[in-house]
């Protein structure tokens, strides 16, 4: 349904344009846009139109004319005045409204398509028999991606995307939940993860223009038929939830860069569990001090390097061997050795994990 807003809108500039004082009536024979308050005296006369058989019609020195949406009756132009030149400004009006209306409703249908196609509300051959109603193509290639700003929900983000990028009619802007906004890219022929992340830094820099803070944007795997975008859609949602455990400096995630950390986010907290206890028995790894950590991420960022991790620690080999050694003593792991190395290295990132899921449940 068309907005009173953007009815509003429109006559202003119809109005202003064929020089004439205009409203529209709803069915309920309320004045609900006008180019001039005194216009809600037209109301009554508009119902008493809106019965008869007629599509247009001069009343007490107005004309009237019938909009309809799917052949159902949905608003009562009047513009003031009579004779041939107020008639067909009116008839133009009219028709520029009635175009506006099944543009949006067109727009509506489409939008609720695409929202049941990534919810997989829709048989296989559900899907493109509508498609082929909505002149929606089946065989493009699509990417799904999902938008967030810092503090959850902000009711901007839809409307600003919609704004700068929804009128090209090939790209799918929507919502499925509160919090978020999913984009439905299509994409040309050659464009791969370069050209979406190009597309992300756009966005990104687009909201932050607009005053939104602390975007973050993932996104699925490229997919070649409509049929898959609810999958797209699916891996995307991945991405952005393992994004803010193991990537939360990255405000653009795809889901092909998720490596191990998609593995973990699928694992069993209780498995979780058994794995941590097995890694550093009766140690709570929760209660290891901020420069243990430090020392552990650093050294397994510089791939066992003891010269370039003492370099990034700011302190001597010496120190570096005295802390590996300590740690070594407490939880049997050697992380000069690579095995235990790559072992500690997942086993931190199920802590990371493991308190991530605990602290959404309060």
């Amino acid at each position: 349904m068309i907005s009173n807003q953007v009815l509003q809108s429109t006559i202003d500039g119809l109005g202003t344009i064929a020089r004439i004082e205009i409203c529209v009536v709803n069915i309920d024979g309320r004045v609900i846009a006008s180019t001039n308050n005194s216009m809600d005296d037209y109301a009554e006369q508009a119902m008493e139109f809106a019965k008869s058989s007629a599509d247009s019609q001069e009343m007490s020195g107005c004309q009237f004319f019938k909009i309809f949406e799917d052949g159902q009756l949905e608003y009562v132009l009047v513009s003031e005045g009579s004779g041939e030149d107020v008639y067909t400004m009116g008839k133009m009006v009219a028709f520029q409204i009635q175009s506006l209306v099944v543009a949006y409703k067109e727009r509506f249908d489409k939008d609720n398509f695409i929202k049941n196609l990534l919810l997989d509300n829709f048989l296989l051959v559900d899907i493109f028999s509508r498609a082929k109603k909505l002149h929606i193509q089946t065989d493009v290639r699509r990417v799904a991606l999902i938008i967030e700003a810092e503090n959850g929900k902000d009711n901007n983000i839809l409307e600003l995307m919609r704004v700068h990028y929804g009128s090209n009619n090939k790209d799918f802007i929507t919502v499925v939940d509160e919090n978020s906004v999913i984009v439905v890219k299509e994409l040309g022929e050659t464009d791969g993860e370069k050209e979406i992340k190009a597309v992300c830094e756009n966005y990104t820099a687009t909201l932050s223009e607009e005053g939104i803070t602390g975007i973050r944007i993932s996104f699925g795997t490229i997919v070649k038929e409509l049929k898959e975008v609810s999958r797209s859609y699916k891996e995307a949602k991945m991405a952005r939830d393992v994004g803010k455990i193991f990537f939360d400096e990255r405000n653009i995630v795809a889901y092909t860069e998720l490596g191990i950390g998609r593995l973990i986010y699928q694992l069993p907290l209780p498995q979780c569990k058994i794995f941590i206890k097995e890694v550093f028995g009766e140690n709570d790894p929760n209660d290891f001090d901020s420069e243990v950590l430090r020392t552990i991420n650093l050294l397994l960022d510089a791939n066992q390097n003891m010269s370039e991790a003492s370099r990034l620690l700011n302190t001597h080999r010496n120190t570096l061997v005295y802390r590996l050694n300590k740690f070594q003593k407490t939880t049997g792991l050697d992380l000069r050795q690579f095995e235990d190395a790559i072992i500690c290295k997942i086993a931190l990132m199920v802590i990371k994990y493991m308190n991530y899921v605990e602290s959404q449940q309060y």
